[in-house]
């Protein structure tokens, strides 16, 4: 990279590194991974066991990379995923601790699932007999967790007289052993914490009635998200699950950050393409949304909507460039997007550094804000930074692509 250019200091300090990415990439700060973890783990109760939620590839940061990163703290015991492919990755990866399948897990792969130890969640009788044959088969005494729906209206059996019938029916099968049980708060990021209380009676009182009336008090209950873990410390029982909070985004704008120390995980980079002068009453991108009222200097970044940067920046969002904000003008494209760089000529540059997402010099943009912005939020923007996007490793001083 050339002496001209304007870089943050992680690009000059890893410019040889970095010989290749010039189109685009993600920094992900794993340091960032363990200090937020740290942060989450000193608000807890001692004893109280830590989940790390990594599905989606990581909310899209590195699944597997995050959990050799989790894999080293004593007070987490695992991980959660969505799916049994996802569960697969980071066995394949090496992980040892647990791995929990938040969502349904589907017949053809209880064989697999029984013989790496991965932990299903069950809430639909028809499925057991499957298991319990699965896990004969692997000569394994399966461990599942139940789920309970206590108001998210999505998956889990019902606190009542059939949901504890279905929790009898699995402890009378010995090829099942019952780890853990578990709910998910819907409301719970919001201010008004009543909703997310009741959740939290019912699932009590129903963890309450299997002690009682089945005899077994199940070893691991969990039912705290990550705003949970912040605002609902009665909520955070055996385990808690750190979801977004683990990449330093918040769960929205109601929940308050006070007294815990995050730090964003991803960053996003790219660099000036190409560097034009257009004038008064010329267009820029599809549709011709934006003509130019002046002479305008514009700079293309080539990134674009099949990078996963949301298309509903388009007149709305900025990038940093020289660590100043500079507009996005016209539609922004699959694999391209234009931005006004006028204030900053003549010293703007094609190869320049372009920062999509994180700090240059005093300016910041925040996943928070581009959701915002896109009619997006914060999860969905990151989870959806496509593959085509490389993601380079920050962990203790040292880079790695």
């Amino acid at each position: 990279m050339s002496s001209h250019q304007i870089q943050t200091e992680f690009e000059r300090k890893y410019a040889e590194q970095l010989k290749g990415y010039e189109r685009g990439y993600a920094v992900i700060n794993l340091d960032a991974i363990e200090n937020n973890m740290d942060s989450m783990h000193d608000h807890l109760t001692p004893g109280t066991k830590m989940l790390g939620v990594i599905k989606t590839n990581g909310y899209g940061h590195g699944a597997a990379k995050i959990g050799k990163v989790l894999e080293e703290l004593d007070y987490c015991f695992g991980y959660a995923v969505a799916s049994f492919e996802e569960a697969m990755e980071l066995k394949r990866a090496g992980l040892e601790k647990p791995v929990l399948i938040l969502g349904h897990t589907f017949p053809y792969c209880y064989g697999e699932l029984a013989k790496n130890d991965i932990r299903p969640a069950v809430f639909r009788a028809d499925c057991l007999d499957g298991l319990c044959r699965a896990a004969a088969e692997a000569g394994k005494r399966l461990k599942v967790h139940i789920k309970v729906d206590t108001g998210m209206g999505r998956i889990g059996i019902t606190p009542d007289d059939e949901g504890l019938a279905f929790v009898k029916d699995v402890l009378v099968r010995s090829e099942l052993e019952i780890e853990g049980i578990f709910t998910h708060f819907a409301r719970a990021d919001e201010y008004d914490k009543s909703s997310a209380k009741e959740q939290l009676r019912l699932f009590k009182d129903f963890c309450h009635r299997i002690e009682k009336e089945l005899g077994y008090r199940v070893p691991i209950r969990h039912c705290s998200n990550s705003a949970g873990i912040m605002e609902m410390p009665e909520a955070n029982m055996d385990m808690v699950r750190a979801g977004i909070t683990l990449y330093g985004l918040m769960p929205s704008d109601e929940v308050s950050a006070e007294g815990f120390d995050f730090k964003p995980v991803m960053s996003l980079h790219s660099h000036i393409s190409y560097i034009k002068t257009i004038h008064a009453g010329q267009s820029v991108s599809y549709g011709g949304i934006f003509t130019a009222k002046k002479d305008t200097v514009v700079a293309t970044v080539p990134l674009g909507y099949g990078d996963g940067y949301p298309r509903m920046l388009t007149g709305k969002g900025s990038v940093l460039i020289h660590g100043r904000r500079c507009p996005i003008i016209g539609r922004i494209c699959m694999d391209q997007f234009m931005v006004d760089v006028t204030e900053l000529a003549p010293a703007v540059r094609e190869g320049d550094e372009v920062v999509l997402l994180g700090r240059m010099g005093d300016e910041c943009i925040t996943a928070e804000e581009i959701g915002r912005l896109s009619g997006r939020f914060n999860y969905e923007f990151v989870c959806l930074i496509s593959d085509r996007v490389p993601r380079v490793y920050l962990r203790n001083g040292e880079l790695t692509v």
